[in-house]
């Protein structure tokens, strides 16, 4: 007859169940979470912080025909930090649902439609910049100035693609904020700097929809609450996991 565990895994071999630790699953989410931040930080800080000039379409087509490799670099970095964030989605859900199923699922489904779904399908408006760029022989039915302009155009829907993702994972941060307060598993600071960081997603989102003229000082805030946010989340799950029995019962 099956038993019930509140361990959040449980692993079929051979007809017996083998658990495994919350503080594994944790450990195991923090990890993923920091090679998004690499991942993800390098694709969108290095590369096309880097190749793309905005609103100089010459300067940006010369620069990623000179480093066309790495322009390729951060598309496959992009496709891997995707990748990781939707394990990440499954595991936070593992993690939180103790402190509220229905919410927790609502949060993972939040992180699967911001990153899996649109960032990784908003992708191929960085690939079909490139595309342009190649020198193929179909393109020879437009000028090299109109090719270099259509990947600029491209290079800049991928950056506002990002920014419709950012409203869902803003909204994924809000959930995820209210399940870590609440969970007897975390110090409630996280869920506050976690709630933080949504904000900042969500103003710079919607600053760029309605008042673009104020886009520099929104994205100045989303990676100062985002850094700060996320990278101690991720810290805490590395090096603590989750609360001991022992604290959580102090805690509480």
């Amino acid at each position: 007859m099956a038993t019930t565990t509140s361990d959040p895994l449980g692993v079929t071999r051979d007809g017996h169940v083998q658990t495994v630790s919350p503080r594994t699953v944790a450990r195991v989410t923090g990890l993923l979470y920091l090679l998004v931040f690499v991942t993800a930080g390098f694709s969108e800080g290095y590369v096309r912080g880097t190749l793309v000039v905005p609103g100089d379409a010459a300067a940006t087509a010369a620069n990623i025909a000179a480093s066309e490799w790495l322009f390729r670099l951060g598309f496959v970095s992009d496709l891997v930090a995707f990748s990781a964030d939707a394990v990440i989605a499954v595991l936070l859900y593992v993690l939180l649902r103790p402190a509220g199923r229905t919410l927790a699922l609502v949060a993972a489904s939040l992180r699967l439609v911001a990153h899996p779904a649109i960032a990784s399908i908003n992708l191929l408006n960085q690939f079909v910049a490139l595309q342009l760029l190649s020198g193929a022989a179909y393109l020879t039915a437009f000028d090299p100035e109109q090719l270099h302009a259509l990947a600029l155009l491209f290079l800049t829907a991928h950056r506002y693609g990002y920014l419709i993702g950012g409203v869902f994972f803003g909204f994924h941060l809000l959930a995820l904020g209210y399940l870590l307060f609440r969970s007897d598993r975390f110090p409630g600071v996280l869920g506050l700097l976690i709630a933080l960081a949504a904000v900042g997603y969500l103003t710079e989102s919607f600053t760029f929809f309605l008042l673009p003229a104020y886009g520099s000082f929104a994205s100045t805030l989303v990676v100062v609450t985002a850094v700060v946010g996320e990278l101690v989340l991720a810290l805490y799950l590395v090096l603590k996991g989750v609360r001991s029995p022992t604290a959580t019962s102090e805690a509480a």
